[in-house]
C-alpha cells in the first residue's frame, strides 16, 4: 500500500469541505488507488497548528474549529510552528496551499508553493493569487523539479476547466476565452433588476456567505481579473497579471441603468473576456449589456460560466449552477487524486 502525507496550509471554510471530503473516501482511495492518504499537518493564520506524522483525525479537526474556534492547545498534536516553518520541515508529499488571497501580490501564497516544490512536494493551490500574479515562474519550477502542480479550484470551483483543455482538448489552441466570473457582482446585478434596494442586496449576500464585509475587489472587478488572469496565463500562455486586465467593475451602475437595458431587451453583466490582438493576448473586464436571447444572459444568481474558443473544438461553454462549498472542496480532491494518479 502506498502512503502519502498532505500538508495543509489554511483551513477555513473550503478547506474544511475538502476534508469532509477526504475523510468520507478515505478507505474507497485505498481500495480503488491503492494509496493511503494522511493529513499530518492544518495549519492556520490564528487557530492554531496541528502536526501528526500519523495523521491527523480531520473530523475532530474540523469540529474543534467550528464549535471550540480555535484548535485544542492541550492535544499532543497542537503546534506552534508557523505555516512556512510546517512547509519547510515537516515530511509530506503534497502541500495545499488554501489561505486566503492577497489579491494585489499573490503572496505568502507564492513563496508556500515554491518553498513545497523546491523540497520536491507536489503542490495544489486552491487560491487564484499565485495563477494570477506566477504562474510561468510557478510552473517552470514544477517542471524542473519534476512535481504535480494543480490548481482547478482557483477560477470556477471544482468546475473541470484547467482539466478540460489539459486532457481532453489536447493539441486544440485556445484562441479566446470568455464568461461571467465572478458570483458576487452576478447575484447583486440580478437583484437590482428586481427592484430591490442595493442594502438590502448586500446583506442577503453577506448572510449567504458570499459577500464580504468589504466587498470592494468584488464590485470595482478585481476579483473577475485575477480570475481571467489566471485563466488566460494558463490556457492561453499570456504571462500576464491582474493589473494588465483592462478592468471596470459594476460600481457605478445604477438602478436606472439596468432600467434601461432591461427596456432595450438586455441586461447587465460583469463580462470577462481574453483575445488575442496583434498577436497578444489581451484581457478584459467590464459591464456590458446582454441580449436576453443569449445564454449567458441566464446565467443567474450565484452561478458562473465560462466560454473557451478553440481552433479544432470551435467554443464550448461550461457553466456551474449554484455551487456551494462542497464544490470548492472537491475542486481541491479531484487535483489530490490527480497527484496520487500522475506521480509515484
Amino acid at each position: 500500500m502506498r502512503n502519502l502525507n498532505v500538508a495543509m496550509i489554511g483551513f477555513g471554510n473550503a478547506a474544511r469541505a475538502f476534508a469532509g471530503i477526504l475523510a468520507e473516501k478515505h478507505e474507497v482511495i485505498k481500495k480503488t488507488m491503492g494509496c493511503d492518504v494522511n493529513v499530518v499537518a492544518i495549519t492556520t493564520g490564528s487557530r492554531g497548528s496541528l502536526v501528526c506524522q500519523e495523521g491527523i483525525d480531520l473530523k475532530e479537526a474540523c469540529r474543534q474549529i467550528e464549535e471550540e474556534g480555535s484548535f485544542n492547545k492541550g492535544s499532543s498534536q497542537y503546534s506552534k510552528l508557523t505555516s512556512m516553518e510546517v512547509i519547510d520541515t515537516v515530511d509530506y508529499d503534497v502541500m495545499l496551499e488554501l489561505t486566503p488571497l492577497q489579491i494585489f501580490t499573490g503572496q505568502p501564497a507564492i513563496d508556500h508553493l515554491k518553498c513545497a516544490m523546491k523540497r520536491g512536494k507536489h503542490a495544489i493551490t486552491a487560491n487564484k493569487g499565485p495563477i494570477a500574479w506566477a504562474y510561468d515562474e510557478l510552473k517552470e519550477l514544477a517542471k524542473k523539479q519534476g512535481v504535480c502542480f494543480y490548481y482547478e479550484t482557483t477560477v470556477m470551483d471544482g468546475t473541470p476547466i484547467f482539466n478540460l483543455v489539459e486532457d481532453t482538448l489536447k493539441f486544440c489552441k485556445v484562441t479566446e476565452v470568455s464568461g461571467i466570473l465572478n458570483t458576487t457582482t452576478n447575484f447583486v446585478l440580478e437583484e437590482l433588476a428586481k427592484g430591490i434596494p442595493y442594502d438590502e442586496v448586500m446583506e442577503e449576500g453577506r448572510r449567504r456567505g458570499f459577500v464580504e464585509a468589504d466587498p470592494s475587489m468584488d464590485m470595482e472587478g478585481w476579483d473577475a481579473a485575477a480570475k481571467t488572469t489566471a485563466l488566460l496565463n494558463v490556457l492561453m500562455g499570456a504571462n500576464i497579471t491582474p493589473k494588465d486586465i483592462d478592468r471596470k467593475g459594476i460600481e457605478d451602475i445604477t438602478e436606472e441603468n439596468i432600467k434601461e437595458a432591461a427596456n432595450r431587451g438586455c441586461c447587465i453583466k460583469l463580462f470577462c473576456r481574453g483575445v488575442i490582438e496583434d498577436g497578444k493576448v489581451v484581457g478584459t473586464v467590464k459591464p456590458i449589456e446582454v441580449p436576453m436571447d443569449e445564454l449567458i444572459a441566464h446565467i443567474d444568481g450565484t452561478s458562473s460560466a465560462v466560454s473557451i474558443t478553440t481552433d479544432l473544438m470551435g467554443k464550448l461553454t461550461i457553466v456551474e449552477h449554484n455551487p456551494e462549498l462542497l464544490q470548492t472542496g472537491y475542486g481541491v480532491f479531484s487535483d489530490l487524486i490527480r497527484v496520487i494518479a500522475n506521480s509515484k
